[in-house]
Parts: C-alpha cells; structure tokens; sequence
C-alpha cells in the first residue's frame, strides 16, 4: 500500500492486529498493494518531510502465497462477501444482546432522587 496517499489508513486495534485499507475502497490487494496506476493517488500533504519516530505502524506483513493461477484480487473479494453477510447479523445480536442489558439495568429500578432532600 501507498502510506503516503491521502487516502490510505490504518487502524490499531487493542489485539494489536494492524488494519490498513483504502479509505475510497480502490485497492482490491489491500493490504498489500495499491493498483499502479491508480487514478485518485494523491500524496498526502500533511506527512510531506515529516520524520516519524517510534511510534509508526509495524511493517506490513507478507503477502500469503496465492497458488498460479489464483486471482488475489477475486480471493480477497470472496472475503469480503463473506463478511458482509454475516455482518448484518452479528449486529442485530449485538443490538439485541445491548436492549436486553439495558432492560436489566431499568428493571433494577432506582427510586427517582426527589429534588430538595
């Protein structure tokens, strides 16, 4: 990946697992590599003769060996479709599981404070 376009990022997660992604989703071998000749390339401005101390991102791991004849680009895709499916899901567990601990903590109940005691 380009770190110097605009439009790349990355994220840290507490796992310490490094996501790096094209913001305008042009990059389908991310994270390994932005397309050559990739239209919306804009070097960031920000970063330009900045030196970065120890705090920059782990390096970027190696690409997986992909068998001949293997499109990375249709593999990662798959990926994704396969995410996006269960995404939906997970979510509504997510919201569901949220609504009920939310219940529980109502049902609890505490007395209203009346103003002025």
């Amino acid at each position: 990946m380009r770190e110097e376009c605009k439009h790349f990022q990355s994220r840290t997660y507490a796992s310490g697992e490094v996501a790096r992604f094209c913001i305008l989703d042009l990059a389908p071998e991310a994270p390994w590599r932005c397309p050559d000749d990739c239209p919306s390339y804009e070097r960031r401005l920000a970063d330009a003769g900045w030196v970065h101390g120890s705090l920059v991102e782990p390096a970027i791991e190696d690409e997986p060996d992909v068998p001949a004849g293997e499109d990375v680009a249709e593999l990662l895709e798959n990926a994704e479709e396969i995410v996006n499916e269960v995404a939906p899901d997970a979510l509504a567990e997510a919201r569901a599981r949220d609504a009920r601990e939310a219940a529980r903590q109502s049902r609890r109940g505490r007395w209203p404070r009346r103003r002025g005691r």
